[in-house]
């Protein structure tokens, strides 16, 4: 994937909209050669409310693009991929009527477990919608602005999601796509269109929502004016949510298992069926292609190891292995296992515990929860011979790739290739050029080669211990999420106090 002196075919762009900056690449269709990038970062609030204003993600796009130079303008095509889940609401002029509420925003937890109250159950959410809505999903974020912020609610004349709200940025109609309004809550998966009971439960008028176009559609093109450096008429494809354009940057055939360690940590795999999980630790999200996209998601991964790494003073690899020592390093509430307003934990301390074994015990607890979800997504028969793809920022990291390996138990391929989110979105866009599946135009560029780690004996003893501690503190760790039932205005403090 190094840059290429020249071009050999028309260029794409892939835009990867993420919680903490826009990431811009300019490819060669033909080759997968990327020959400019650009980076710029977007600004969320810190604690329990987790907001970002939709303004700054436009103003990032144009800066990660103008630093790709003359490229950007010679592309023929553009894909966004963005962060799941958020709430956009704008106004009939087309402006965000307040900041979005981003995907790891949990005040909605109240309304949430109001909905699956009356939908019937996590059954029946799961049946009808191919998941079980959470504080994370789309539908539990709108109803906590109809409650709590009715003048809000009243001024919102179209409701986006992020890749939505870009998309029509650049080519003022409005559209998303089949994967990322799968994870919204108010898209039945059963009949592939919006569900109008449950969008009469939070009063969201059809009306306000975008039309749902099919992988492969050219959306529209590049409006004119100088605010992007964009030819005019350039080609914008649908678009996707930032797990479904990895899965296409990866050009994953079904059944291959990815974890991807980010500010989230997610584990996901291709599959040709439906997923209906009543328990809600597998959401049933369908993919960019027309197939389906089973994944499970925890909110602590990179950012809250690092954290515990900072709060020792070491660097992030500085582990160091053995101990008695355990850490459940949910800073943020956690997603999986289901405890929205949980705190960390610390248990089994000694007067000989290490530093290092205290932040190797973090990583430890991180994988934990992203394996037993893995679990869940592929089903306790899987192959487990098969190489797990691990991706995203933690991917580098030594210590990462170590605990994967050592707690999975299985080998380990890390792809060379950097940015695929980004990289998934120009396949996209290539393929609006050359009629191929997008997944096919990565597996053409080889995006998914990378060294291999040789599987180790997985760490029984150490799964067990977290397994363990997890069970007996549950109770402790979400203490105070009955208190919360009530009040989804207490989340206005600390929620992980």
């Amino acid at each position: 994937m190094s840059s290429a002196p020249a071009a050999e075919g028309p260029l794409v762009v892939g835009v990867d909209s993420s919680t903490q900056s826009t990431k811009v690449l300019v490819v060669d269709a033909a080759t997968g050669q990327v020959v400019a990038s650009g980076q710029a970062p977007h600004t969320v609030t810190t604690g329990a409310l987790r907001e970002s204003d939709p303004e700054q993600w436009w103003a990032a796009l144009g800066e990660a693009l103008r630093q790709c130079g003359t490229h950007a303008r010679e592309a023929a095509a553009v894909s966004v991929a963005g962060q799941q889940h958020g709430l956009v609401t704008l106004d009939r002029q087309g402006k965000p009527v307040r900041p979005a509420l981003l995907w790891n925003d949990v005040r909605s937890t109240p309304q949430a477990r109001r909905l699956v109250e009356q939908m019937g159950g996590a059954k029946a959410w799961a049946d009808r919608c191919g998941s079980v809505p959470g504080p994370s999903f789309t539908v539990t974020k709108w109803a906590w602005l109809a409650e709590h912020e009715p003048a809000s609610a009243r001024a919102t004349a179209a409701v986006r999601l992020p890749h939505d709200y870009l998309t029509q940025r650049l080519t003022g109609s409005g559209t998303t796509d089949r994967s990322d309004v799968s994870g919204t809550g108010w898209w039945a998966s059963t009949t592939e269109s919006y569900d109008e009971e449950v969008l009469g439960l939070v009063g969201l008028d059809p009306a306000t929502l975008p039309r749902v176009a099919p992988p492969g559609e050219v959306v529209g093109t590049v409006r004119g004016g100088d605010e992007l450096p964009f030819s005019k008429g350039t080609l914008v494809a649908p678009g996707t949510g930032d797990n479904a354009a990895a899965a296409l940057g990866l050009g994953l055939r079904p059944g291959t298992p990815v974890l991807s360690l980010g500010t989230s940590g997610t584990v996901y795999a291709v599959s040709e069926r439906r997923s209906t999980d009543p328990t809600g630790t597998v959401a049933g999200f369908a993919d960019a292609r027309g197939a389906w996209l089973p994944l499970a998601c925890t909110l602590n991964c990179t950012l809250a190891v690092d954290r515990v790494a900072a709060l020792l003073g070491l660097d992030r690899d500085a582990v160091r292995p053995g101990g008695s020592v355990t850490v459940l390093p949910y800073l943020d509430g956690e997603r999986t296992p289901d405890l929205p307003h949980a705190s960390g934990l610390l248990h089994g301390l000694r007067h000989d515990t290490a530093p290092g074994q205290i932040l190797q015990a973090a990583y430890d607890g991180a994988v934990h929860a992203l394996l037993g979800a893995l679990d869940a997504v592929l089903g306790t028969d899987a192959d487990r011979s098969q190489p797990l793809l691990l991706i995203g920022g933690g991917a580098r990291g030594t210590a990462w790739q170590q605990t994967v390996r050592r707690l999975s138990g299985r080998p380990v391929q890390i792809p060379e290739a950097g940015e695929l989110v980004a990289l998934g979105a120009a396949a996209q866009a290539a393929g609006l050029l050359t009629g191929e599946d997008p997944a096919a135009v990565a597996r053409r560029w080889g995006t998914a080669r990378g060294r291999v780690l040789d599987a180790v004996e997985r760490d029984e003893a150490t799964l067990s211990r977290i397994t363990d501690v997890l069970r007996d503190a549950a109770p402790l760790l979400d203490g105070r999420a009955t208190a919360l039932d009530g009040d989804a205005n207490a989340l206005t403090g600390d929620a992980t106090a």
